[in-house]
């Protein structure tokens, strides 16, 4: 049964749904499930909305990966089941390739998220074919390809495992995160995180290459006005105001 467009939780409803239809089709492990409901939590505390923050890095996000010599997107379960065609929007917009890349892998989920990416018209997917290992890792998220994620300068990782995205940084790339925790290991190791649900975030920065793909001056100074870590706090303080953090939870250095 699809619920009205009336519904108050439609948006939530509906995306519950596709997951659930990403499940049943071998895209989505059993616990992307179970983080999909985590990320929902947190997005409860910001109103279900893109805030000024989230806007922000959305913005600077687009910047760097317009000046990047060789973006990659990186596409997991849940993100190949929620926003294929954002996804390919995006693509498209930044002639970068997509790369396949998940933790509880099997050829066969690896198989169906490229078919996926490419049904929905990814002309460069790779993911298939691991030729290369990210250093420092020891689980299946070390496999990459050569052309896609291990020579990319800077890396949409949606959805990332901390570990994967400092093992990332380690090898001197620029990296993007979407998280709606700002207190995650990836939120903290990022140089740019979008808190932001998904389903938001993808078309938000498509809007902004758009905008500013023939604008080349701007990119640099937008950069370097970004602070990352003080976008998070001021995140963090929009979730759980000061005196609520002080008085029911301790302090956390980001």
């Amino acid at each position: 049964m699809e619920p009205p467009e009336s519904h108050p939780r439609y948006t939530s409803l509906m995306t519950r749904d596709k997951l659930v239809k990403g499940w049943e089709e071998g895209l989505v492990a059993t616990q992307g499930l179970i983080a999909h409901g985590r990320g929902e939590a947190f997005d409860y505390l910001l109103g279900e909305r893109t805030t000024e923050e989230g806007s922000l890095a959305e913005r600077v996000s687009a910047a760097m990966l317009l000046s990047a010599e060789h973006p990659v997107i990186s596409v997991n379960g849940n993100v190949g089941a929620l926003v294929p065609e954002e996804i390919k929007l995006l693509s498209d917009a930044l002639e970068c390739p997509v790369e396949i890349n998940i933790f509880h892998r099997t050829k066969e989920r690896v198989s169906a998220l490229a078919d996926r990416m490419r049904d929905v018209g990814c002309r460069k997917v790779f993911g298939e074919r691991p030729d290369r290992n990210i250093p420092g890792l020891d689980h299946a998220r070390a496999m990459c390809t050569n052309e896609g994620i291990f020579t990319a300068d800077v890396v949409l990782v949606p959805l990332e495992d901390g570990d994967r995205c400092q093992a990332l940084k380690d090898m001197g790339k620029r990296v993007i995160t979407i998280d709606l925790n700002p207190l995650s290991r990836t939120a903290r190791s990022a140089d740019i995180t979008i808190v932001d649900n998904l389903i938001r975030a993808v078309p938000a920065v498509t809007a902004f290459v758009r905008s500013m793909e023939k604008e080349p001056l701007l990119w640099e100074g937008i950069m370097e006005n970004y602070d990352n870590v003080k976008n998070l706090e001021n995140v963090l303080s929009r979730m759980a105001p000061t005196h609520l953090r002080d008085k029911h939870g301790p302090k956390r250095k980001l």
